[in-house]
């Protein structure tokens, strides 16, 4: 009887391994879980995140509805009325050959807002995966990948963009490509970071030893884990992008007129008397631009805090 309540007792205390260490089904329990309900409820409450938003989503409604918005025609040049201040027929006035300001911004908003979003996808898109392979396999390939990241990240950004824009044309999507593909550096070695921190975690462990293969691991395991920082990235990318084509335009390398964008919008800003005396031809693609890049931010800074896998483990 002694020995039967010994093996009993034995046979308990053998019995207790999760109250030590996680077994396998614990561990992928742990594993990071989005709910969107969640995070919506925690972008919410990030008033900043919503005042952005509302920002965007302005500039987006007036840029896709530009045509009935600005009934008059962005390239119509009308000498007769070239200088002219604010009116109740040109709201922003007129720009130095008689175009109608208004209506030029809400068009020049359909470019600039589509390079900077396209720009961070394909950025986002290639940073993922390479940072993903690099801190996932490690060894020649984290060195080759980290190594051409390197010498990304070594030339001088804008001098860089305008010598392939030069190279390819000032076209929008080479545009778009140029600053794609030069805007990944950062990405790559952000998630690269991150790979390197969660493959190492109890339900990625778990899943490698019921035998989930890399593919599976790295998409399905990993990647919710860096989606994250991913999307701060990515609408920082956005402002840095339509900051980048702004000046390229303003410059005189980005795209051409009579193709509106905002950067080429200021360009005319280049004369004093224009910053002295016509203030509306400059001011408005001015704040268009700051207000854009500072709502794109914000709205980065609330999709970090919504997204953020640590906040939702169950």
């Amino acid at each position: 009887m002694a020995v039967s309540d010994s093996s009993q007792a034995g046979g308990g205390q053998a019995g207790q391994p999760s109250a030590v260490e996680p077994t396998l089904g614990e561990a992928l329990a742990s594993a990071p879980r989005r709910s969107s309900t969640s995070a919506w409820s925690r972008f919410r409450r990030h008033k900043p995140a919503l005042i952005g938003m509302t920002i965007l989503a302005i500039y987006l409604t007036a840029a896709m509805f530009a045509p009935i918005v600005a009934s008059k025609n962005p390239n119509f040049i009308d000498l007769s009325i070239i200088k002219n201040p604010p009116s109740a027929e040109h709201w922003l006035g007129t720009d130095l050959t008689g175009r109608d300001v208004f209506s030029r911004l809400l068009h020049a908003g359909r470019i600039s807002l589509s390079v900077g979003v396209a720009a961070a996808v394909i950025a986002a898109v290639v940073g993922t995966v390479m940072g993903i392979a690099s801190g996932y396999f490690g060894g020649w390939i984290d060195n080759l990948l980290q190594r051409a990241t390197e010498i990304v990240m070594t030339f001088p950004t804008l001098f860089a963009v305008i010598v392939l824009v030069g190279l390819v044309g000032p076209s929008v999507w080479n545009i778009i490509l140029v600053l794609g593909g030069l805007g990944w550096t950062g990405t790559v070695r952000l998630v690269r970071g991150q790979v390197l921190s969660l493959r190492e975690m109890d339900y990625a462990t778990a899943a490698r030893a019921l035998g989930a293969s890399d593919k599976r691991l790295m998409f399905k395991h990993i990647m919710p884990g860096v989606l994250p920082y991913v999307a701060v990235a990515a609408t920082l990318t956005v402002a840095g992008a339509i900051l980048t084509e702004a000046a390229l335009s303003f410059l005189g390398f980005g795209v051409k007129i009579p193709t509106a964008t905002w950067g080429n919008m200021m360009n005319q800003a280049q004369r004093l008397y224009v910053l002295r005396d016509m203030p509306w031809i400059w001011i408005p693609p001015g704040f268009a631009i700051a207000s854009t890049v500072i709502a794109v931010n914000f709205i980065g800074d609330g999709m970090r805090d919504a997204l953020d896998p640590r906040t939702r483990i169950q």
